[in-house]
């Protein structure tokens, strides 16, 4: 960082002198700063990824300021003169600023609403996840024409509809403007009104277009366009076609792929919050195959097996005569069976994944209402992209059971969220159904 103040002499150096060190010892120039990715350089030089990112956007603005361009001028105004906090970063944000800027996308249907803590908010990467035919691309086409209504149902904004695997349903989508009776009775007022002509469509065929969409197209759409909804269906797609190739199970392309979540849900995230805009993702699920607790341990190297001489089989039965006063004195009654959890929880270590899995994918071997053990799903990408995550619903399909058992029903749960309450383990969560106008809870059924 030594040519620093060639380029830029007036360069408040001081507001980042705890950086400054790091970066020159890491070998990290201007340039570097300017080009390469903010999370690299916090990797390399081992400092916090927001500081690097407001340094970077500090040194930015003033070469454009330098240059003369107003862009430049009116993002150096939004640094303080004594300080190296960026005003415009949600962190300097009080809790009664970030109350009164919560913007919401409704689904619809107030039973949903409540289940998911007010809807889908904006600033954060919500995932669907769930089966074919559980609904999630039923609910996403939703919000996409939700968003545009004015609040408290939407926010008055486009939408943006990323597709992996098949174009926009418009058919679908069309079905759902002319029977959903909050869009007919808006398309009369002056209120704002849901069309297809507000929604843009890219498409992402394989991983090498996903990664240059996503990085250099899709922010120059938010910034011209200024969508408040951004869908991807599905984010599982391109990564699935990866792993059939030849050597994708090697822990080398394993690595690579976590890499490669890492860096994509950086980058969402960062767009989501510079944008003010929800970004929710449809996921693809994979069944899951546990081992079974009550099975008996494998015996442990170095341990003999038992022996079965003669002389070892009189040795056991002489040990296991009983005594004299156990001859005399009746036995002691059987203690009562344990009723502190249900018989048909796993006993899986709590720090096992098997036993972790229960609260992060939305299938638990713990609920017996949704088939427990031998309907187990899994979420795909892991627990890598689940971590990129701040919220997760999942949509669950069981059979029915009483009244119309066979048939199909569909739950919404909520596995974990950022700010509302989950979906406890042992609930199957909201029963909803798919009809015309989209997706809506059911109430009073059982």
């Amino acid at each position: 960082m030594t040519d620093l103040l060639h380029t830029l002499p007036d360069f408040p150096t001081r507001h980042y002198t705890h950086l400054i060190p790091s970066l020159e010892k890491n070998l990290i120039s201007t340039t570097d700063l300017l080009t390469l990715d903010p999370l690299e350089i916090a990797k390399r030089a081992q400092l916090p990824l927001l500081d690097i990112r407001r340094f970077k956007n500090h040194v930015l603005a003033s070469l454009q300021s330098q240059l003369g361009l107003q862009e430049g001028k009116e993002a150096l105004r939004k640094y303080e003169p004594q300080s190296n906090v960026y005003i415009g970063s949600t962190l300097r944000q009080s809790g009664t600023s970030t109350v009164q800027g919560w913007n919401v996308i409704s689904t619809l249907d107030p039973t949903l609403d409540a289940a998911l803590g007010g809807g889908i908010p904006t600033s954060y990467i919500t995932e669907v996840t769930g089966e074919s035919g559980a609904g999630k691309t039923q609910l996403l086409l939703t919000l996409l024409l939700s968003a545009q209504l004015s609040p408290p149902h939407g926010l008055a904004r486009p939408s943006v509809y990323i597709s992996t695997e098949h174009p926009l349903p418009t058919t679908r989508l069309n079905q759902i403007l002319t029977t959903h009776p909050l869009f007919s009775s808006t398309a009369s007022s002056s209120s704002s009104t849901a069309s297809l002509n507000n929604i843009y469509t890219l498409s992402l065929p394989d991983l090498e277009s996903q990664d240059h969409i996503l990085t250099y197209q899709l922010p120059v759409l938010l910034s011209r366009h200024r969508p408040g909804l951004i869908v991807i269906d599905s984010i599982t797609a391109n990564y699935r076609a990866e792993q059939r190739s030849e050597g994708s199970t090697s822990g080398a392309a394993l690595g690579l792929r976590s890499s490669q979540l890492l860096r994509l849900g950086h980058l969402l995230r960062s767009l989501a919050r510079e944008h003010d805009c929800a970004i929710v993702v449809a996921n693809q699920v994979a069944d899951r195959f546990s081992p079974d607790p009550t099975s008996s341990p494998p015996p442990q190297l170095g341990s003999s097996p038992p022996s079965s001489s003669p002389l070892s089989s009189n040795n056991s039965q002489q040990q296991q005569m009983p005594s004299l006063d156990a001859l005399i004195m009746p036995a002691p009654p059987p203690p009562p069976p344990s009723t502190a959890q249900p018989s048909n929880i796993p006993a899986f270590p709590p720090l096992t994944l098997n036993h972790q899995q229960n609260f992060f994918t939305g299938w638990s071997s713990h609920n017996s209402n949704i088939g427990g053990a031998a309907n187990l799903k899994t979420p795909s990408l892991g627990l890598v992209w689940s971590n990129q995550l701040a919220c997760r619903i999942a949509l669950i399909k069981s059979r029915a059971e009483g009244k119309g058992k066979g048939e199909w029903k569909r739950y919404l749960k909520v596995v974990f969220s950022a700010w509302g309450p989950a979906t406890p383990v042992f609930e199957r969560g909201t029963e909803i159904e798919v009809w015309e106008g989209g997706v809506r809870g059911v109430v009073g059924e059982e």
